[in-house]
């Protein structure tokens, strides 16, 4: 297992991507909306892991929710794991609680499932299928 990126939740890509491209030394490696999960995501690499900025596009987003509640903010730690079904199967029988019945597409095509954050120390994780 390891870390595949940390999810920010923002208000506005266009307000938060200047900041993140002075911090990290340069624009985002890509852009992509994830229609599924209606969201517009810019993705910057840091070493081997990335920071992916998370704005909503649409009211009913789950990001959207986020920020109402929370504001914006770190929403998600992203583990990368070798067989995301068999990391699901044993999280769930050692009382790990899933957000996903089942695997589904994330940003870049990746499989990824989220654990609920009630059974991850009020952390939301998202595990991400390790492509080869």
């Amino acid at each position: 297992m390891k870390l595949h990126h940390l999810g920010i939740a923002v208000e506005s890509l266009k307000q938060a991507m200047p900041i993140f491209e002075k911090l990290l030394g340069g624009a985002p490696a890509s852009e992509e909306v994830v229609e599924d999960q209606k969201v517009r995501a810019a993705i910057f690499k840091v070493g081997e892991s990335r920071i992916e900025l998370l704005e909503a596009t649409a009211p009913d987003s789950p990001i959207a929710h986020f920020i109402d509640k929370r504001g914006p903010g770190i929403h998600h730690l992203a583990l990368a794991v070798p067989d995301l079904e068999r990391s699901l199967e044993e999280l769930e029988r050692s009382g790990v609680r899933r957000i996903d019945a089942r695997p589904r597409q994330g940003a870049g095509n990746e499989r990824i499932a989220f654990l609920h954050p009630k059974s991850t120390a009020g952390i939301l994780i998202e595990l991400i299928e390790e492509t080869k």
